[in-house]
């Protein structure tokens, strides 16, 4: 599957911070020590409706680590997946009466579109599910094969994998038994099927059903992958048995990340999967929160036909801390507009204060877990600065324009 075109991140001066994050699983901010090239999986999409100001917010967080490790001189692997079949897909499909592979390839288009307007580096591998069927096959035929999984004895052709196979399965989300059934039920699982070991145990294949697309599964049979096993397997295959970080909303701590490296480690041997489970906030709209059942998202596509700069979308989305649910209104944008406004005025000054010293000091912020609400202000501070006149630094300016370009990833 094509990613999206790229765009050329300014060099800076001087030395790089190391970058440290906040760690699901530890529930501490503890450094990214990569060994060798960085190595970094974020979910994805599921392609049945159009990016999200929640999309957007997630991809500019992971967007910012990439940014952070370049400038270290490290070389960055990063793997983003498309989940371009699933029951979400097919059932918005349906209710529109549309194709849903022409559903899937219109919205991860316009995804790709909003991508490239946010300025978001696109990760060196862009895949569908769809198109790693079989390799996922062959992972749930591994774990059968391992006894870490079973088939449901009711004719489906349906296999789960067994979370007794995992003794440290909830180690990633610190959920309790209680909490994570809860959360299992409202997010795509399916605790009280009939046949189950255990209510928790996820679906790694479904056999085929009437009027659904299926692909052969080899010894599975006809039928389509779970969700949780398609990003294990894909990145299990693109970047090894263990993560730098695997990224996403909030939402997807359990059971998706959960779930995803209880099956990676179960079928490698090495644990954590993840050196670093990172996962932002939601964002919400004037106090409510976003979801698609409530019909109150806002679209990055039509905020852009509304010519709102995307530059001024990224602000606006900076100014909360990554991990904090917040909220997204009209005086936010209004906000992050003039704030885009005083910047652009401020680089075009003459001179400024020293361009070093704000480099330096974005770089300890966003060192310290992406901290961009104190990056926002400092940069704030030299703007009013230089428009007051008061910095002496003739090179200021074009340094710090650099500086948000390649840090922050805002175009002045």
């Amino acid at each position: 599957m094509e990613s999206w075109t790229g765009h050329e991140v300014p060099r800076l001066p001087g030395t790089a911070q190391p970058l440290a994050l906040y760690d699901s699983a530890r529930r501490t901010v503890l450094p990214t020590a990569p060994d060798g090239p960085a190595t970094m999986y974020v979910c994805g999409i599921t392609p049945y409706d159009a990016t999200h100001l929640g999309h957007a917010a997630t991809m500019i967080t992971f967007d910012l680590v990439q940014r952070m490790w370049r400038d270290a001189g490290r070389p960055v692997s990063y793997v983003q997946n498309v989940t371009d079949i699933d029951d979400p897909l097919l059932e918005r499909a349906e209710r529109d009466g549309e194709d849903w592979v022409v559903l899937g390839m219109r919205e991860t288009a316009l995804f790709r579109e909003d991508m490239e307007a946010l300025r978001i580096i696109p990760p060196e591998h862009y895949v569908g599910a769809v198109e790693s069927i079989p390799d996922i096959a062959a992972r749930v035929v591994e774990l059968l094969d391992d006894g870490a999984a079973y088939r449901l004895d009711d004719g489906t052709g349906d296999v789960y994998f067994d979370i007794a196979a995992a003794p440290r399965f909830g180690y990633e989300s610190n959920l309790s038994r209680e909490e994570m059934r809860e959360l299992f039920a409202e997010r795509g699982g399916d605790p009280d099927r009939a046949g189950k070991r255990d209510p928790l145990d996820p679906l790694l294949w479904r056999g085929s059903r009437e009027g659904e697309p299926a692909w052969n599964g080899g010894p599975l049979g006809p039928g389509r992958p779970g969700w949780h096993i398609e990003c294990a397997a894909i990145a299990l295959k693109l970047l090894g048995a263990r993560l730098d970080v695997q990224g996403g909303g909030n939402d997807l701590l359990f059971p998706h990340h959960e779930c995803s490296a209880a099956h990676a480690e179960r079928l490698t041997g090495e644990e954590p999967f993840a050196r670093h489970y990172v996962h932002a906030g939601m964002i919400g709209l004037d106090g409510s929160k976003m979801s698609k059942s409530k019909g109150n998202l806002v679209f990055v596509s039509r905020l852009r036909a509304d010519r709102v700069d995307p530059m001024a979308i990224r602000l606006a989305l900076l100014a909360g801390h990554y991990r904090a649910d917040r909220q997204w209104t009209e005086e936010l944008l209004k906000l992050a507009t003039q704030r885009l406004g005083r910047w652009r005025e401020a680089v075009r000054a003459a001179a400024g204060p020293s361009g070093a010293e704000l480099l330096a000091g974005v770089r300890e912020r966003l060192a310290d877990d992406l901290d961009t609400p104190a990056v926002l202000a400092l940069v704030d501070a030299w703007a009013e600065a230089a428009l007051a006149g008061t910095g002496t630094d003739p090179e200021a300016p074009a340094l710090v324009a650099r500086t948000v370009d390649a840090l922050l990833g805002v175009r002045l």
